[in-house]
């Protein structure tokens, strides 16, 4: 699952990363969303995810992610639930000036107990450091918080492997405790 508020590239980093063409749900944003969308701080922005993006990449011979990217504005979120059955962990994208657009996502996630990681979109330079994303955010040293630029396929491709890792990591972890 890739989740986060509106405009913070998840469909992007889908699109840079995908092995395969990827579905893509994204239509032309009308009047009808004014005042019901919150666009302010993603001028330019014209279209919209309406239901989700899906794609795939293969990590070795017999692991194979599927992506979903979830829909970021607040009517679509029921569509959350149907994406989070099945799903082994989330990459919750974030954008350092907008960062309380990310709280939903994360409360989610936390309320459905599934593992995620945090990836600062960077759109320029970085308004704050990782750091300061991670007191704003409230998050536990536990979580992963990675830089990314969603535009390329590398930087994608490492915040998929961090979330990888991570869900390794607690595996091991459960696996010992057992």
């Amino acid at each position: 699952m890739i989740v986060g508020g509106f405009a913070v590239g998840k469909t992007t980093l889908v699109r840079s990363v995908s092995e395969i063409r990827p579905l893509s749900t994204e239509e032309t944003m009308t009047q009808a969303g004014i005042g019901i969308d919150e666009t302010s701080g993603v001028g330019g922005k014209s279209t919209t995810t309406v239901a989700f993006d899906f794609g795939r990449i293969t990590l070795d011979e017999r692991l194979v992610l599927y992506l979903f990217g979830a829909p970021g504005q607040e009517r679509f979120w029921f569509v959350w639930d149907q994406l989070f059955a099945g799903s082994l962990g989330a990459v919750v994208l974030v954008d350092s000036r907008r960062l309380a657009d990310s709280w939903y996502a994360i409360d989610r996630l936390e309320d459905h107990g599934m593992p995620f990681i945090v990836a600062r979109n960077n759109f320029g330079e970085p308004k704050h450091t990782l750091a300061q994303v991670r007191d704003a955010l409230d998050l536990s040293p536990e979580v992963p918080l990675v830089d990314c630029d969603a535009r390329d396929r590398n930087a994608s491709k490492a915040v998929l492997v961090e979330l990888v890792e991570h869900l390794y990591a607690l595996s091991s972890a459960r696996e010992a405790t057992s």
